[in-house]
């Protein structure tokens, strides 16, 4: 029998990974947390009976305990919550499905306690992966990418040597805009940014895959994960997403993944590595497929993808003003506070005046994040 524990269980990734669990028996759920969907919080601790859950704050938590008064589980609120869960003794494998910056502490934890992490929180690598992987590496634990293209890189190096491995193409859909340019942009609505055409998401990754910006973020945390510098990353726009990434390797030969578009199979590599567990589901009909075609992102139409690369590049804590600014942006065009073409602006307008720390310490890269959101707030104080 194997223990997780899931941080953001009611998420699209959460949510997914308790539907291999339902198909797995030997998958025990130990701890969930979310964020403050009680109702599906509820249906799920009812199903997989955790110990211990935890909500984002004290009232829904209250509401919670009330709900569940005839089950034997602890509820505890916030950070502390979400702590408590990284750091329980029998669960062998964290789940990091919650979205933002919140994840890092966490993951800090668990790392200590020695659990093996499947990692679809893109931000702590992204924002602390200078401290994440030699903290992993010093207590011998495992990074399993969750993500699509993180995974298919990790699936495509498996039995090679690392050291012989020249570059990483890393595909992009292109989002629902490819093909647009910015005058078409300009007027956008976020019904049709929320359209993508092949993958099923949450609305925040569903916008940055409109902006490319999603793709900058994997190409930090790619950076990160398999240790090798940012000209060795590559970026190529393939429509169909049956390729989820390629690894090219020293001597010209490319080994690449290709499935169809379904998280579960990355979900489910990461939670049984390095088995292969038998999995339901859409195979892909290479007869029906016909053709697979690639493509040069646009980065003057995408901006996002541009600016990442730029942060990407100067590294330190810009990185993490691209990630606050790009978090904080989304949110306010998710609310229609903002157009969709202000979403880059807003990133780069933070990117210039952030004065740069070469290698902060979490609470460095904490009140960056707060420091980055009081800007924009300064700057957009109704959103307009």
């Amino acid at each position: 029998m194997k223990k997780i524990a899931i941080l953001g269980s009611t998420g699209s990734i959460g949510t997914q990974t308790l539907e291999i669990v339902r198909d797995n028996p030997d998958l025990q759920v130990v701890g969930l947390a979310a964020g403050t969907n009680i109702e599906l919080l509820e249906k799920q601790v009812r199903e997989f009976q955790p110990r211990l859950v935890s909500l984002q704050n004290e009232a829904d938590c209250r509401a919670l305990k009330t709900k569940l008064a005839d089950m034997d589980v602890q509820i505890i609120p916030g950070m502390e919550g979400l702590l408590a869960i990284a750091e329980m003794e029998e669960a062998q494998t964290l789940v990091t499905a919650i979205v933002g910056m919140i994840g890092i502490r966490p993951t800090i934890a668990a790392i200590k306690k020695g659990k093996d992490i499947a990692l679809a929180n893109k931000e702590t690598l992204v924002t602390a992966g200078h401290i994440i992987m030699p903290l992993a590496d010093e207590m011998g634990v495992s990074i399993l990418p969750v993500d699509s293209e993180h995974s298919a890189i990790f699936q495509s190096m498996q039995g090679a040597q690392t050291d012989r491995v020249s570059k990483l193409l890393i595909t992009a859909s292109g989002g629902p805009f490819r093909g647009r340019t910015r005058q078409e942009l300009e007027q956008v609505r976020l019904e049709d940014a929320l359209k993508h055409p092949n993958w099923s998401m949450g609305h925040k990754i569903t916008i940055d895959s409109a902006t490319l910006v999603n793709k900058g973020l994997e190409v930090m945390e790619a950076k990160w994960l398999f240790g090798v510098d940012l000209d060795q990353i590559q970026v190529v726009v393939h429509p169909q997403s049956i390729i989820h990434s390629m690894v090219e390797y020293v001597d010209g030969g490319i080994i690449a993944q290709l499935g169809t578009p379904d998280m579960k199979l990355p979900i489910q590599y990461a939670l049984f590595y390095p088995d292969r567990r038998p999995m339901a589901g859409k195979r892909v009909d290479f007869y029906e497929l016909g053709s697979i075609t690639f493509e040069k992102p646009d980065l003057e139409t995408f901006v996002g993808l541009k600016l990442a690369m730029r942060a990407a590049s100067e590294g330190g804590s810009v990185p993490t003003v691209f990630n606050a600014a790009n978090e904080r942006a989304v949110s306010l065009f998710l609310n229609r506070k903002i157009r969709f073409l202000q979403i880059p602006e807003i990133i780069e307008m933070c990117m210039d005046v952030h004065r740069r720390i070469e290698s902060p310490n979490v609470e460095e890269i904490l009140r960056t994040e707060q420091e980055t959101y009081e800007l924009i707030h300064a700057k957009y104080p109704d959103g307009a």
